[in-house]
């Protein structure tokens, strides 16, 4: 699911200058964000205490196609009181990753806000944004539509592209393929970006 999306070209695997990505992990607290991070950085589950500040990770992944990405990530701190400080690690960034808990129906309101007030901030229009849909793997899980309903995701207009994407962060089920679908993202925007430069 998500808008925005086409084939890389492949020449631009070959381009040192994509290959380093700045992204913010966001979402409300004790949606995952740390546990995505570590099982991105060491590929193995490490339990986590709630994250107070932010933590920054420097991890390579390997993508599709025999490519290998480095992501500088900004896993930040989703209680109410962090939350205003978002803004400050998503300026300039390529990417946003939104983690949202599948099974917490109750707070998906509280989650739709927070993301539409960080993904329709100036700095940030076009920035495209990676939904994950964790703890998929727990019997009372919203289905992929309907969190996609209650984000309201099709609000966010076709200026951010975005993709939601089903995972278990604990076993890390679904990480890899979201992410390559925001690699994806992020060199279409930057082409865009690149050919609007030149016609000015």
């Amino acid at each position: 699911m998500g808008n925005g999306l086409s084939e890389q070209p492949s020449f631009l695997s070959s381009v040192p200058f994509f290959q380093s990505f700045h992204i913010a992990i966001l979402g409300l607290d004790s949606a995952g964000k740390t546990t995505v991070l570590y099982r991105l950085q060491f590929n193995e589950f490490v339990n986590t205490v709630p994250t107070k500040g932010f933590n920054a990770e420097k991890v390579k992944v390997s993508l599709g196609g025999h490519r290998t990405v480095t992501f500088h990530f900004w896993d930040v701190g989703g209680q109410e009181k962090l939350r205003p400080l978002w803004k400050s690690y998503t300026r300039c960034t390529d990417g946003i990753i939104f983690v949202v808990d599948s099974v917490d129906a109750e707070r998906m309101e509280e989650a739709k806000t927070e993301l539409h007030k960080i993904a329709k901030t100036s700095e940030n229009q076009g920035v495209p944004l990676l939904v994950v849909a964790n703890k998929q793997d727990l019997r009372h899980s919203l289905g992929l539509a309907e969190i996609e309903k209650l984000l309201a995701l099709k609000e966010l207009g076709p200026a951010t592209p975005w993709h939601l994407q089903p995972t278990c962060a604990i076993i890390g089920e679904g990480l890899r393929e979201g992410l390559e679908r925001l690699h994806d993202m992020i060199l279409k925007r930057r082409k865009v970006l690149r050919q609007q430069r030149k016609k000015r």
